[in-house]
């Protein structure tokens, strides 16, 4: 299946010179989600997955199918504040200042193989912040899945030793 064709372009949005990649037509048409899904649950199958985690929000929407598919948990990273027992956090770099993502410190067990998931791979930060609370947890990431890459901001220099699944690159 193209999934591009499920994609809405949208010129300047959220500011001027961006091209957004709207993924709501995609999640509208239940055939074309489906898909999408099924091809990262069938990514996952062969890695022994014992966790999904998925950061805010978008990394919800598609994680938490793929966690049901599989039969197993799903984890949520959450911003600052949105968890409510005790987390564990890590700061790092957005393109103008520092954000912090959390996680709940009992989220995911020594040893445990996780499959993190989200909507898009851009820079890569909000990956690689999930990646780090993950292995603080003693997690292991044995893989990452996105629904869109857009190649021209080069988020994969960023997962290096990681094996990355992405369903369509703009």
């Amino acid at each position: 299946m193209n999934y591009k064709d499920y994609i809405a372009l949208v010129p300047d949005w959220p500011k001027e010179g961006i091209q957004f990649k709207d993924i709501t037509p995609l999640m509208d048409h239940g055939p074309a989600f489906k898909s999408a899904v099924d091809d990262i649950v069938a990514y996952a199958k062969d890695k022994d997955i014992d966790v999904i985690v998925g950061p805010e929000a978008r990394g919800f929407i598609v994680g938490c199918p793929v966690a049901y598919a599989l039969g197993i948990g799903f984890a949520p990273v959450r911003k600052e504040g949105k968890l409510p027992r005790e987390v564990i956090r890590v700061e790092y770099g957005l393109e103008y200042g520092k954000d912090i993502l959390t996680m709940h410190k009992d989220a995911i067990k020594p040893g445990q193989r996780v499959l993190i998931v989200d909507d898009l791979l851009a820079t890569g930060g909000t990956m690689d912040a999930s990646i780090r609370l993950v292995e603080q947890l003693g997690g292991v990431v044995a893989g990452l899945a996105f629904l869109v890459e857009l190649t021209y901001l080069d988020g994969r220099s960023k997962l290096k030793g990681y094996d990355v699944l992405t369903l369509m690159e703009y």
